[in-house]
């Protein structure tokens, strides 16, 4: 493999993998979004909803 070659992959892989990492810490370090209590608009109900 010639120079160019080699340094034309490690560049890329290079930047993939800088990119992979930037992404996969921004999952892990994102807040959790407030999202509303599905079952405050059932406090009133005394029964469930038998499942037939």
């Amino acid at each position: 493999m010639n120079t160019e070659a080699l340094i034309t992959m490690l560049l890329t892989q290079g930047i993939v993998v800088s990119f992979a990492a930037y992404f996969f810490y921004k999952v892990l370090t994102i807040k959790p979004k407030q999202e509303p209590d599905s079952f405050s608009e059932n406090d009133d109900e005394k029964e469930r909803q038998s499942i037939e």
